[in-house]
Parts: C-alpha cells; structure tokens; sequence
C-alpha cells in the first residue's frame, strides 16, 4: 500500500477518537485502512460518492439513509473521525462495558440508547422528533419493495403506527419507537462482528 502506514499513532487525533468510539486500536487502524480506501484521491475526508462505492451499502434498501448519518447538518464531507464515530454505533456491546461505565461519562455510541438514536433517525426523515405515517410508509417501502401491493403495504404501516402510536398524534415519538422494540435485542441486531 506504499505510503500508509499500518501504525495507529499516524491518525489523527487518535485518542480523542479511541476514547470516544470504544474501539480498540487494532480496529480503529483497521477502520483507518478501509477510510484510506474509500478515500481513494487521498483528500483527507469521503464524500457520498466515496460512501456509495461500499458494496454492502448500495445493495442494502436504507443504503442511503445510512449514508445520509456521515453527513449531518448539511455536510457534504466526512473525516475519519466522524466516519468512526458514525460507525461506533454498529460496534457490539461487550458485557464489560456495561459494567465499568462511569456514570459521568457520556453514554458509550454503541449503547441500547444510543443505536435505537441512529434507527430512529433514519425513519424521521424531516428531523421532527416524530415518524409520521409517510415516513414509515416510504421506509416500509423500501424495505419490502414490490413484494407486496400497495393496499397491504398501506395496511402494514397503518399497523405499525397505530400500535406504537401511544399518545394517539398518528405519528411514533422516539419513547415510543423505543417502547415499541423493548423487547427486540437491538444490540444484536445492530452489530457488526468486525467492529470491536
């Protein structure tokens, strides 16, 4: 790979980085790695388009949305810190983590709170702190794509809110989506194994 280097003391900020992900340093160098990759005109920061060459992304119904997490506010660029931070949610929860934490410290990203946070998000399209109906029909939708007609799509997603739906707005807050999958091992579900 010619001039990057394998040695974690070359990324930037690195301590910071470690502190705030939980990542150890063998995936944190390992995530550096597959940055450098992605960043193949090495500008120092990934694009959308950079993003979208991730095959695993392009193939995967809320590719975009995922993507769309990298750039908040409007950005049109992600450095490594931000890309780590992004992925950190994904990353699985160790036993010991939870056991260690110190009260004072801000919750670790790849908490249950924090990874229902970034699920939720990816619904809540217009940033209101609500699902709306629509936004869940669009998200069922891309989902299911034509697997199911139009009418029962409609059905599932009047469903789906109205059962979460407690306080009857005919939209699902963030305590209610988090309600709503109490039961679902999210931390499992959210997790990619490469990412401790």
């Amino acid at each position: 790979m010619g001039s990057r280097s394998s040695h974690v003391a070359l990324i930037p900020d690195v301590d910071d980085i470690l502190r705030e992900t939980g990542f150890s340093q063998a995936s944190l160098l390992r995530l550096y790695h597959r940055f450098q990759a992605l960043d193949r005109e090495e500008k120092g920061f990934l694009s959308r388009l950079d993003l979208q060459q991730i095959g695993a992304l392009a193939v995967n119904p809320l590719g975009d949305r995922i993507i769309d997490s990298f750039f908040p506010n409007g950005s049109q660029r992600v450095d490594f810190a931000g890309f780590a931070r992004v992925l950190a949610h994904f990353r699985p929860v160790d036993e010991e983590d939870a056991t260690i934490r110190d009260p004072k410290q801000p919750e670790p990203l790849n908490s249950r709170m924090n990874k229902l946070r970034f699920a939720f998000q990816l619904y809540d399209l217009d940033r209101d702190g609500k699902i709306s109906r629509n936004e869940m029909l669009q998200v069922l939708r891309l989902m299911v794509g034509v697997q199911v007609t139009d009418e029962q799509l409609e059905s599932i997603t009047d469903r789906t809110v109205q059962e979460a739906d407690e306080d009857g707005d005919g939209a699902v807050s963030f305590m209610e989506f988090t309600k709503s999958l109490e039961k679902m091992n999210i931390e499992q579900k959210m997790s990619i194994r490469i990412l401790k």
